[in-house]
């Protein structure tokens, strides 16, 4: 018993000491946002729909997804239905599904283009869309034909700003 009163002493003092540390320590905003919630800092170069799909840009090259929102809308995603290799997709044009114990959801993409790769993890593991819906659960890649979509999807705080007002 006194060994884990030791611990458990210790282990308050790590703690207080990392407060010190972190109130101490000048940060930028970002920084201070990756210690306790990294989406906001990191996704601020993405896109969104009003279907919650979001996009990510790298040149002519295209990452999709759905949002944070909609995999907890969704609940446990246990299937994944993504479009292959060489399709070409209009904007808004339905090209997959996603299917959860709760729930069944069509994907739309955000932006027109021609698929370059799906990501066969989320078919194999379709649970990687709740973990990890930004970074692993990706769900397909295109190469861009229409790059002026873009500006035209909400941005991080126009999209935080939609579903706020979308719960009233």
């Amino acid at each position: 018993m006194a060994s884990i009163t030791r611990l458990a002493r210790f282990g308050l003092q790590l703690s207080n000491v990392a407060a010190k540390t972190l109130r101490a320590t000048p940060t930028t905003q970002c920084q201070q946002w990756r210690a306790f919630n990294i989406s906001s800092c990191l996704l601020a170069d993405r896109r969104y729909t009003k279907k919650h799909e979001w996009v990510s840009v790298e040149g002519s090259s295209a990452t999709v997804g759905i949002s944070q929102y909609a995999q907890d809308a969704l609940g446990d995603i246990v299937y994944a239905q993504l479009p292959d290799p060489g399709t070409a997709l209009q904007q808004s044009d339905e090209c997959g599904a996603l299917e959860s114990v709760k729930a069944a959801s069509e994907l739309y993409s955000p932006v027109s283009g021609k698929v370059t790769e799906k990501n066969d993890e989320v078919e194999e593991t379709p649970a990687l869309v709740n973990s990890s819906c930004y970074e692993k659960g990706w769900l397909f890649k295109l190469t861009l034909t229409n790059p002026a979509e873009i500006e035209k999807l909400m941005s991080e705080e126009q999209y935080q700003e939609y579903l706020k007002a979308a719960e009233h």
